[in-house]
């Protein structure tokens, strides 16, 4: 042997240990693998924004004197019984099956202590859900699961689904160990079969055949509901063009930060954009047509604080949604599980196996045991609760900028600390007058 040094060993910054085990799962296993949430890889995303707060140039409103208001109105363009929310945070769709139904409940319960909505998800509508929420937006999707005419009047709003942040271009899966007797009733399936949901709506090709999928929902609803039509962060400018066109009330775009129930870890990681790239692009489509404000925009996908509705918002967007979020504050990932995620190869903050029906918390399943672990009455409290922080900290930072209304903060209180968000949000990079594509320097 040489007596000189041996070089210490060095991992590979393109196969890292990481990859490597999914190279080997790959290879033991012959399929792909399936898990739910969002992406995890860093992306650009809100932390890389800041507000320039008012000093001398700028007036602030003082805190607790001067009034900061959070309201927003949804569906105002055709239908006759628009929403009005109390603030612009709004709860995303999560479906009965992909959800127990005591999470469900709270997620009512939580959204209507907080003046907010919800939204059905996959699989059509549950009394529990509609006993408890005060406006509750019904999900019209690819899948028809559950869906009938009767439950869409009986909601507040009505949401075409034609994308997801987590798999644009792609369908929902709901194993067979989560299709309990009550949610194969409900989706007319067979219960503990493997179930995926389809990639595009069955009667309707285009955006044309959109416009008459509005039409005819709205015939159905007496012109009566707001109609949402949601798309997966991917090409913002064209989709919401095109569903303004289509004769959508509301558009919402969701970024590839947003959770899923279940998916290809393949789909998650490496299809969609990051929220912060869509939301400018989905303005600048409503403002080129003159609907911007007039056809209200949520997004959704990573929205975790008030800063981060603030930042949303200051971009050109009237609410956001949030999903991820809201499980956590039901309790979802907590450590007092820590135990029995560890048992099930998992960890606290980490557990993405919602797939499997195996949740401690009791909030991703349909088994009757774990759900029963869950209660629905203090998960809407702690939802409401965090709804409330996000919503005083929004009005902070708008208030800091001298607003007196969330939707009153624009591009111009933000600055960047990075190039690749300057250029995704078209705010200048932090020192600078200089947006990279848009502006010649500094």
């Amino acid at each position: 042997m040489s007596d000189f040094p041996r070089t210490p060993p060095r991992f590979s910054a393109t196969f890292t240990p990481a990859v490597n085990a999914e190279i080997r799962r790959a290879a033991a296993s012959g399929i792909y693998d399936i898990r739910g949430g969002g992406t995890k890889r860093h992306l650009p995303h809100f932390d890389d924004l800041l507000f320039l707060g008012a000093s001398i140039s700028r007036y602030p409103l003082e805190g607790y004197r001067e009034k900061c208001a959070t309201d927003v109105w949804l569906g105002t363009r055709f239908a006759k019984n628009p929403i009005h929310l109390d603030i612009p945070v709004t709860i995303a769709g999560m479906s009965f099956g992909a959800l127990s139904g005591p999470a469900k409940e709270a997620l009512g319960r939580g959204a209507s202590e907080a003046g907010t909505s919800t939204t059905t998800g996959d699989g059509g509508m549950t009394e529990e859900e509609r006993g408890h929420s005060k406006t509750l937006v019904y999900q019209y999707l690819p899948s028809r699961y559950g869906m009938n005419p009767d439950d869409l009047r009986r909601a507040d709003a009505i949401e075409i689904v034609v994308g997801q942040g987590a798999k644009p271009g792609g369908g929902g899966m709901l194993l067979g160990q989560k299709i309990s007797d009550r949610v194969a009733q409900m989706r007319n399936l067979p219960k503990g079969i493997d179930q995926r949901s389809a990639c595009r709506h069955p009667d309707w090709t285009g955006p044309d055949d959109l416009e008459i999928k509005i039409l005819e929902l709205r015939e159905i609803t007496n012109w009566e509901k707001p109609i949402y039509v949601k798309v997966g962060g991917a090409r913002p400018y064209y989709d919401t063009a095109l569903a303004v066109k289509a004769g959508a009330d509301v558009v919402v775009v969701d970024g590839m930060q947003g959770g899923t129930a279940a998916t290809q870890d393949v789909f998650i990681e490496h299809v969609g954009m990051p929220i912060l790239a869509c939301i400018p692009q989905a303005v600048k489509a409503l403002q080129d047509l003159g609907m911007h404000r007039k056809v209200q925009l949520i997004v959704s996908g990573g929205i975790r604080t008030g800063a981060d509705v603030a930042k949303a918002l200051a971009l050109g967007a009237d609410a956001v949604a949030i999903g991820t979020a809201a499980l956590i504050a039901l309790g979802d990932n907590d450590p007092k599980w820590e135990a029995e995620y560890q048992a099930l190869g998992s960890t606290a903050d980490a557990y993405d196996d919602w797939h499997e029906g195996r949740d401690p918390a009791g909030i991703t399943t349909q088994d009757p045991e774990l759900a029963s672990r869950f209660d629905p009455v203090l998960g809407g409290r702690r939802l409401k609760n965090y709804l409330k922080v996000m919503t005083l900290e929004a009005q902070t930072i708008a208030r800091a900028c001298g607003k007196n209304h969330l939707h009153n903060l624009e591009p111009e209180d933000l600055c960047s600390l990075t190039i690749e968000a300057a250029a995704m949000a078209g705010v200048p990079l932090a020192g600078t007058n200089w947006i990279p594509g848009r502006t010649g320097g500094f």
